[in-house]
């Protein structure tokens, strides 16, 4: 499942494809509703009523690019859609539009550059994709201006136990609210898959609206920096030592009891797990907690590598180790 909802394409404001999937999933499994900005609400009956409305949240939406022009040699110009680094676009294949055309991100070759500009990574606004194309004309035929264009990437495992993937942020966390949707609970729970997370949090303002929930658990992939020659605190998080439960980022101070929570659950049954040693980054717990009459959130996230990039790495046995923790909060957030 994880592996067909990487390779899906769907960013902030084309997310019908992941959606359509995602309905097609859980149909038998909930009831569900979806919002006017296109997020899907589900409902799912466990064995009791809980006394407190809880909700996990995952976003469907990828970052990506947007088509604003064509050139007269039939070179197209985009913008970002989401939090794109360009030095991780350079020279990258990617997917164009409905007609899903092959290009390729360049400028300039390495020796034609003047001086100056070969130490300096172009900005978005100086690269091009480059579709094959002739002529304006012949661009026009097979791309239209407002076309999403999406990075073409394999889902692979490699090493040990690593994989490689577009998307992991957050198709993780919609894979791992589809299965919990297909299990036995033990409480009324919901569910919300949203969308336009990347580009300011939009689905999630209007689901936590219509949810109200208490207690709003976010599940996401977030920025690890175990690099060489990164060490210390500037690692963030760490591939390998478990799921990230966050207690503060730059959209959201988190609930400092569901945090402690969340820790002593997962030191009680044995599951690795660890903070962000940084203050960065965000999600839509950031929309969530100051939504409507408010909501105490909990972020649980799957450390990655290289996010926001054709090529985002995690370990799988921080997925699983996610799962458990999960599972076992379960038991206890409802009281």
């Amino acid at each position: 499942m994880l592996k067909t909802l990487c390779l899906l394409n769907g960013t902030s404001g084309d997310e019908k494809t992941v959606r359509d999937y995602i309905i097609n999933e859980i149909k038998d499994y909930c009831d569900y509703s979806i919002d006017a900005l296109g997020s899907i609400i589900a409902y799912k009956k466990g064995k009791k009523a809980p006394a407190k409305k809880v909700s996990f949240n995952a976003h469907m939406d990828e970052v990506g690019f947007i088509i604003t022009g064509i050139t007269d040699e039939g070179y197209l110009r985009f913008s970002t859609v989401g939090g794109i680094d360009s030095r991780v676009c350079h020279d990258r294949v990617v997917t164009v539009g409905k007609n899903a055309v092959k290009g390729v991100i360049g400028d300039k070759a390495y020796h034609l550059l003047e001086s100056d500009e070969k130490d300096k990574c172009p900005p978005i606004d100086k690269l091009l994709i480059d579709i094959g194309a002739e002529s304006r004309k012949e661009a026009e035929t097979l791309v239209s201006l407002g076309d999403f264009a999406y990075f073409s990437s394999d889902y692979t495992e490699f090493g040990d136990g690593y994989l490689k993937a577009k998307a992991l942020d957050d198709r993780i966390g919609c894979t791992l609210l589809i299965e919990l949707i297909k299990s036995e609970l033990e409480y009324d729970t919901y569910f919300c898959f949203n969308v336009q997370e990347e580009v300011g949090l939009r689905g999630s303002t209007c689901t936590s609206f219509a949810v109200q929930s208490d207690i709003s658990v976010i599940l996401e992939a977030t920025t690890a920096a175990d690099l060489d020659g990164v060490s210390g605190e500037k690692r963030v998080c760490v591939l390998g030592e478990g799921p990230v439960i966050s207690f503060m980022d730059r959209r959201t101070v988190y609930d400092r009891e569901l945090y402690s929570l969340a820790m002593e659950t997962a030191k009680n049954n044995g599951i690795p797990a660890q903070t962000k040693t940084a203050v960065a980054g965000g999600n839509d717990a950031g929309a969530i907690q100051t939504s409507g009459k408010g909501s105490r959130v909990l972020a649980i996230s799957v450390p990655a590598r290289y996010i926001h990039s054709a090529s985002s790495v995690v370990k799988l046995e921080d997925v699983k180790n996610t799962r458990k923790l999960i599972r076992e909060l379960l038991k206890v957030i409802y009281d």
